[in-house]
């Protein structure tokens, strides 16, 4: 019987963990690249790299303080973590009061944040207002419909009904945080004024542990992505911020008509 596991990092370094990582890293990539601003955050899991493709000049790595005591440890300086390509930690904050000014950031990545978060709502109207108009959000999150969902449902309902001696109340995902549905997640984003611009579903392979495992059932991956499509271990939004009633304004280039000149009448007009 294996133990449940406890922290969010601990996981990240198992063989499911970094199947994950990988799936999440290339979409947070392809998803970052082409958008353009100064200023961007990302906001929790340091062990992946959202911003690395990203090409603002200024970009920063949060993590939320009660994520702080689960994160890698530094070795010699305590400004670098210890993970292996894990971006610098440039200040611990509380996600629901963000240390910037409203309007002021061009995208927030929310990497598994709102789903350890105490309030996610709040985290998210936080983002809201630090955004500006036209900035985009993007989130990932384990999706509670899907293998791995259902594994930890049925492990936390064991657990409650006694089941703990069978076997049957072994979590698969870490314990702490409430995973969030991606249908309540869209409402969510619609109720803050957010317009959602593209979705994605993956990491369709079951619910194993061990690398030889998960290589056996890739074949999943390809085969879930056509037939079962929302139902992947985990989702990645991105969603842009609409200000309704906001409107742009360029310069006029209609010349002024000088004062007191009568306006000439067209003759034999057809």
């Amino acid at each position: 019987m294996n133990p449940p596991i406890i922290s969010l990092t601990d996981w990240f370094r198992t063989a499911p963990g970094l199947y994950l990582l990988g799936w999440e890293q290339a979409r947070f990539d392809a998803a970052v690249v082409n958008l353009f601003g100064y200023n961007a955050l990302q906001l929790g899991l340091p062990e992946l790299s959202t911003l690395a493709a990203n090409r603002m000049p200024h970009r920063w790595l949060a993590l939320p303080e009660e994520l702080m005591e689960q994160a890698p440890q530094a070795d010699g300086d305590a400004g670098v973590l210890s993970a292996v390509g894990a971006p610098r930690i440039a200040l611990v904050t509380n996600a629901a009061a963000l240390p910037f000014p409203e309007a002021s950031l061009d995208l927030v990545v929310l990497p598994h944040t709102l789903e350890f978060s105490a309030d996610p709502h709040h985290v998210l109207r936080e983002v809201e207002r630090v955004l500006v108009p036209e900035g985009r959000v993007v989130i990932s999150g384990f999706n509670p419909n899907s293998l791995w969902g259902f594994r930890q449902s049925r492990g936390r309902l064991a657990d409650r009904v006694g089941l703990r001696n069978m076997g049957w109340s072994d979590l698969y995902l870490p314990e702490a945080g409430e995973f969030i549905g991606p249908w309540r997640l869209r409402d969510w984003l619609r109720l803050l004024s957010f317009e959602l611009e593209s979705e994605q579903f993956g990491c369709y392979r079951p619910a194993v542990r061990t690398e030889k495992w998960l290589q056996r059932m890739a074949w999943m991956d390809r085969a879930g992505a056509r037939w079962w499509p929302i139902f992947g271990a985990v989702y990645f939004f991105v969603a842009v911020k609409r200000v309704r009633g906001v409107r742009l304004l360029g310069p006029s280039w209609r010349p002024r008509r000088a004062g007191g000149t009568a306006p000439v009448t067209i003759a034999n007009r057809r």
